[in-house]
């Protein structure tokens, strides 16, 4: 089994600094909806709808 990293900082409420083994990931947005930017090139964007239901849209740069 591989072994992860992966640890996130709160910088301030609503903004967190993702860091994984590859990358870094700065996140903004609160509980129900945020969006992504990743230094791997990936832009993500959330959201949460009624019910069961969620939205995620990932776009790659380049």
């Amino acid at each position: 089994m591989p072994l992860t990293f992966r640890k996130s900082f709160t910088i301030l409420p609503g903004v967190r600094l993702n860091v994984n083994r590859k990358s870094l990931s700065l996140t903004l947005g609160r509980n129900g909806a945020h969006r992504t930017w990743s230094t791997t090139g990936r832009t993500t964007t959330s959201a949460d709808l009624p019910g069961p239901f969620g939205y995620r849209r990932t776009t790659r740069r380049g």
